[in-house]
């Protein structure tokens, strides 16, 4: 395997990638759309969940193909970010055909970020014109840490933020994750070691290595519950991750890679899937390139260390900015 060409999701060709967000707000969105419509699915692990349309991402529901996804801050009010890119799906002429009409399909995923310092003192709920404009936005190349749906992510100790990776198998498949990292656990070691650290690639997340020590097994401890006020309740957190392959996936072959990525997830946040988090994955295919039933296996494992990358990444490229109330690894991206 070699990290791609961007070492991004968009190394999957034909994804775009468009990251919308309000600083004084601390919160933004991020969306997904591709070229075409791609087949897509979803696995969630976290007990808080925050969705929209996943229920038609199961393997016996009828839709086949999505036009987007889109993960957001905000809580349940980032949901409408979904509505914001569906409006510009529809201007595009995009959409599920239902007779002479169009209906885009946008499944999506939150997060919690309303207790982060920034101003949420809003009239009315910005995410729907946030979800249109990062549509507007969405390019191959964009940018990971402290923007889009990353702005005002929060890890345990430290700023969270969002990140990306990427594989090329050596079939020429490849495999790539965008991930947000807001999670209950910690993404680095008591001594500032990221637990992904035995699966990163060229120094991407500061090139420290693992920790050392063994015996890391201590009590989970978080400044981010006492930031915002410990015992603020469920729902508070959560890691919504996106793995995409160019490798011509089923429907249910989309799910079985979601839920093999979910262990980058445990490999990079500890504790991970907690009962307080709404830890997701949707995996996507965009279906370029003919695989066997073989080649599961290492898409699925290289989704897995491309999540855990993207994680660890996003965190050390996060920024700091005036009101946060924690820290930033301080890494440069």
């Amino acid at each position: 395997m070699r990290v791609g060409e961007r070492n991004t999701l968009t190394d999957v060709a034909g994804l775009a990638v468009g990251h919308a967000q309000d600083d004084g707000l601390k919160s933004g969105c991020t969306v997904v759309v591709g070229d075409a419509p791609f087949v897509a699915s979803c696995h969630v692990m976290g007990g808080a969940p925050g969705t929209r349309e996943t229920d038609l991402l199961a393997p016996d529901k009828t839709v086949q193909a999505v036009d987007a996804l889109v993960i957001s801050g905000g809580s349940a009010f980032g949901l409408e970010a979904c509505s914001g890119v569906m409006d510009g799906l529809a201007a595009a002429g995009r959409g599920f055909a239902v007779g002479t009409a169009r209906v885009p399909i946008v499944p999506g995923a939150i997060l919690f970020d309303l207790l982060n310092g920034g101003d949420k003192a809003w009239g009315v709920p910005p995410y729907r014109a946030l979800g249109r404009a990062a549509f507007d936005q969405a390019a191959a190349d964009f940018a990971i840490g402290s923007v889009g749906a990353g702005t005002g992510a929060l890890c345990a100790m430290q700023k969270g933020g969002l990140g990306s990776a990427s594989f090329v198998l050596a079939s020429g498949v490849t495999v790539a994750a965008l991930v947000v990292a807001n999670p209950v656990g910690s993404v680095t070691t008591p001594d500032g070691h990221f637990w992904a650290a035995p699966f990163e690639m060229m120094g991407e997340f500061g090139g420290r290595g693992p920790d050392p020590c063994s015996g890391l097994c201590y009590p989970p401890f978080s400044l981010k519950a006492q930031a915002m006020m410990a015992g603020v309740g469920t729902g508070a957190n959560t890691t919504p991750c996106i793995v995409a392959t160019d490798a011509a996936l089923s429907k249910a072959q989309c799910h079985r890679l979601a839920v093999a990525a979910h262990d980058g997830i445990a490999r990079a946040v500890v504790p991970a899937h907690t009962p307080h988090d709404g830890d997701i994955v949707f995996a996507l295919s965009t279906g370029a390139r003919r695989v066997d039933e073989a080649d599961l296996l290492t898409i699925g494992a290289a989704a897995a260390h491309c999540v855990a990358r993207a994680l660890a990444r996003g965190v050390f490229a996060a920024t700091p900015a005036p009101g946060d109330i924690l820290p930033s690894c301080g890494g440069l991206g």
